[in-house]
């Protein structure tokens, strides 16, 4: 990896001397079907030829290419040679011409990692798939670039594939004479060109549109899967969602879409959500429902078909320059993705979604370590990849929430339309959309950024209450806090909610008052004289981003009656504020494991009720002390048993309760009834045992000793498709034996045999919180592979190893240290890599503190 990677620098002395007047790229893809014909990599030919303008004639520079071989490069008609020229990851330019044109035929290598040109083989019908994946920098594993977003230029594809397959790239495509031919693109960056190409089952419809001054514009609109997969594409609801966001971007951004079609494709092992190449959006196919799934779960697939369209906006018209903007692209996606889900489609409950599920992720991401401003510093490509995380996507997305607030919406919008009209095909910096802002909004938009986008960290906000002789409020205030390592104190746009019990013994809000929050103690004059609260809320409807803290009067009454809040915006803002103070060690797990035993019952918000149950299931494994793990492991067993039972028939709710009780199940009348329930000896009423339920009750019988081998081959031999093998794999992994855990280390971390999906699955069926002892001899063996496996391996799987085999359930001070010595022992390793030990290490030190606050409860 370290030879791959490009510095910002770098990046910046390359743009400054070339500019891209196109490429044509031809790929051969015939070689993905049929024989490897050796023992090598599984390769294909590559030809691109790329001209671009130099800016200082006689000058040198590179372009980028991964690749096992070259077998010829030709610069402005000169024929160099390779091994002279070519080091494995770039293609030395040296006396480049005021123009130039630059030919290098390749062979590339298919990917079993998600990166670049990645091939995957259906085990149920044997049928060959490929597409691509490239964020941030892997398009260079497919054909010769200059790989950095503001070297943007047009495209020509063209294909040549197996017989009987189709082919798609971001333009528009036909067969000739064996051939697929693609219209050329518009200016676009490397990372988001984009191929596809198999018997993909494909579905096509048309969005059409006429715009105010009576021009038209028709889009035609694919969709596609694998054949396997064909009976359960719900097509149809995707292009619902589809259209819907395109009118809803074409109402607020005054911008026609700009790249012709729009084709989605859900593929196999894909990395990531989804990307957003322009005509050519890719998926992940789990968004792809074999079995019945809650209507969350069709809300975020909805969530990320208009996040990813927001994209065609903000990161493919106008991008950003470095991935230090990456801000630019992904937390405006973020925001609009939540923005047009809420004002275009049936989800209009969206916002509780972003409270209670995106902002849980910002708010962790911006407590670790390496929590960085919203404007990153990036300084090469490693640290690009991993900036796409919580604090990029959800708190960005939070933050430019807050900007609406601050400018308002009008002024917002017709900000982002005067953007993309002056910015159009071209890259940007931060300053550039600031500007806009400022002349529609007319307010400095300088130390607004400098607070929020320009400094890390998360404030919390907590209510003072101080009653008259009266009883009636005398002051309110609210203190805000900020941590000791990120001191800032920032302006908030809060509302503050007064609620009380009613007659019928419901929670509901009598006064609220927006106000801005500024430095450590603001007052609420405005409700000064209000009758005394028994719950004060002080981030009511959610319009800023903080840590929502509790005065002990407010405590009290949530933990009397968090379930008769009627407001569910309100509830999953209390939630997410106590789960919060479970996590910085202000709230014993116990406590809030309570909490979720008495109130969940009666969530009616389902993407709430499920993020309840991870945040129950992780407050007992991770943050309740040792001695009482085991009680608060079977009080959630119990009750989420009991839930099930109660739960309407053929309900999401009893969906939800049948998979959380499965994840928690640790008893032997537990594992009886997930038994019957696969074998049909025992029913409930309304709960269908689809094969991805079987799946999810097979688990915890794996992983307890009570499902074999057999009884694992058996389930995929009912279910011999790619999701089943999958499945397969993590249960086989999950069993709690010493040489499964060696056969699944080994395979893992001394092999690349296993592709990206099913190291994935290995490592999630590995890593089990009940297999604690099991477990423990492979802290020393993580330490001592990590650096290698970093080295060695492709970033995705780099990322997945050391993320995903961190000794979390070895939560214990030996572990801590032991993470400190390697960190000691490893000053030089690659900052990314130290990055994510640092992450995992905080993530140890919360949970030990949690437990620490557990054990003194009372």
């Amino acid at each position: 990896m370290p030879g791959e990677n490009l510095t910002r620098d770098e990046a910046r002395e390359r743009a400054a001397l070339l500019s891209v007047d196109g490429y044509e790229v031809s790929l051969d893809l015939r070689s993905a079907v049929g024989g490897n014909g050796g023992e090598g990599p599984r390769t294909f030919r590559s030809v691109t030829t790329v001209r671009f303008r130099c800016a200082e004639p006689g000058a040198g520079s590179f372009a980028d290419l991964i690749a096992p071989s070259v077998t010829s490069v030709a610069l402005n008609g000169r024929d160099l040679d390779p091994g002279q020229v070519f080091d494995g990851s770039r293609i030395l330019l040296e006396d480049l011409a005021a123009d130039n044109e630059l030919v290098v035929d390749a062979q590339c290598a298919y990917s079993r990692t998600g990166e670049g040109m990645h091939r995957f083989v259906d085990p149920e019908d044997g049928e060959v798939y490929l597409y691509t994946q490239y964020e941030p920098a892997d398009a260079r594993r497919v054909f010769a670039n200059f790989e950095q977003p503001d070297l943007k230029a047009p495209y020509r594809f063209e294909v040549r594939a197996p017989e009987g397959w189709t082919v798609w790239s971001n333009g528009a495509g036909e067969l000739t004479d064996g051939v697929w031919r693609f219209a050329e693109t518009k200016p676009i960056s490397t990372y988001i060109t984009c191929v596809v190409a198999g018997p993909y089952h494909y579905v096509t419809d048309t969005y059409e549109r006429e715009f105010e001054d009576g021009t038209r514009l028709r889009i035609p609109l694919g969709a596609m899967c694998r054949k396997g997969l064909a009976p359960h594409f719900d097509a149809d609801d995707v292009f619902l969602v589809t259209k819907q966001g395109l009118d809803f971007f074409h109402d607020h951004f005054d911008y026609p879409y700009p790249f012709g079609k729009y084709d989605q494709a859900f593929v196999p092992e894909y990395n990531l959500g989804a990307m957003e190449n322009p005509g050519m959006v890719t998926f992940r196919e789990e968004f792809i429902f074999r079995g019945k799934v809650t209507r969350a779960s069709y809300e975020g697939r909805a969530n990320v078909v208009l996040h990813e369209m927001a994209h065609m906006w903000f990161g493919d018209l106008v991008t950003m320059e470095w991935w230090d903007d990456l801000w630019l692209k992904e937390s405006f996606a973020d925001f609009m993705g939540a923005f047009s889900l809420v004002g275009a489609t049936r989800f209009t409950d969206g916002w509780i979604t972003f409270a209670n599920r995106r902002k849980a992720w910002a708010y962790r991401a911006d407590q670790l370590p390496s929590t960085h401003p919203i404007t990153a510093d990036i300084r090469d490509l490693q640290d690009a990849k991993l900036n796409f995380d919580g604090i990029t996507y959800a708190k960005g997305a939070s933050v430019l929430k807050q900007l609406v607030a601050y400018v308002g919406q009008d002024a917002f919008l017709e900000g982002a339309r005067r953007y993309f009209k002056r910015h159009a095909y071209g890259n940007t910096r931060l300053g550039d959309l600031l500007s806009v802002l400022e002349e529609t909004s007319g307010r400095d938009m300088g130390a607004w950024a400098r607070s929020w986008l320009q400094t890390a960290g998360v404030n919390a906000l907590t209510p003072q209450v101080l009653l008259g002789a009266d009883g009636r409020v005398d002051e309110l205030a609210v203190v805000q806090e900020a941590a000791e390592s990120h001191p800032e104190l920032r302006p908030h746009r809060v509302a503050v909610g007064l609620y009380r019990r009613t007659g019928s013994g419901t929670l509901e809000r009598y006064a609220q008052a927006e106000t801005d929050v500024e430095g450590p103690r603001t007052v609420v004059t405005e409700l000064a004289g209000a009758d005394a609260p028994e719950l004060v809320l002080v981030n009511d409807d959610d319009l800023t981003y903080c840590k929502t803290r509790f005065d002990e009067t407010s405590l009290a009454a949530l933990r009397d009656g968090l379930g008769d809040l009627t407001d569910p915006l309100a509830r999953a803002l209390c939630w997410s504020a106590l789960w919060n103070m479970t996590r910085d060690a202000l709230l014993p797990a116990r406590e809030f494991i309570d909490l979720v035993l008495r109130f969940a019952g009666r969530e009616s918000d389902i993407g709430v009720l499920q993020m309840l149950h991870a945040w129950a299931e992780s407050a007992a494994v991770h943050y309740t002390a040792p001695e009482r793990r085991e009680q608060a492991g079977r009080r959630l067993a119990e009750g989420a048993s009991a839930q099930l039972l109660a739960a309407g028939a053929g309900s999401e709710h009893q969906l939800a309760w049948a998979r959380f009780f499965a994840r928690v199940a640790d008893a032997p009348a537990d594992f009886e009834l997930l038994t019957a329930l696969l074998e049909g000896t025992e029913t409930l009423p309304g709960l269908e045992v689809d094969q991805e339920l079987r799946w999810a009750f097979l688990e915890p019988l794996a992983a307890h000793g009570v499902a074999d081998e057999k009884r694992l081959d058996d389930e995929l031999a009912r279910d011999d498709t790619a999701s089943g093998k999958r499945h397969h794999v993590r249960c086989l992994a999950a069993r709690p034996s010493a040489a499964v855990k060696a056969q699944c280390w080994a395979q893992v971390v001394e092999s690349d045999a296993l592709s990206n999906a099913l190291v994935e699955a290995t490592i999630s069926g590995f890593a089990q919180s009940s297999q604690r002892e099991l477990l423990a001899p492979y802290t020393e063996k993580y330490f001592a592979a990590i650096e290698r496996v970093w080295t060695e391996r492709s970033i995705q799987i780099g990322m997945d190893v050391v993320r995903g085999l961190f000794p979390s359930v070895q939560d214990s001070r030996a572990t801590l240290d032991a993470t400190d010595a390697w960190l000691t022992a490893h000053e030089d390793a690659a900052p990314a890599l130290r990055r994510l030990v640092l992450e995992a290490r905080d993530d140890l030190a919360r949970a030990l503190r949690g437990q620490a606050c557990d054990a003194t409860a009372d």
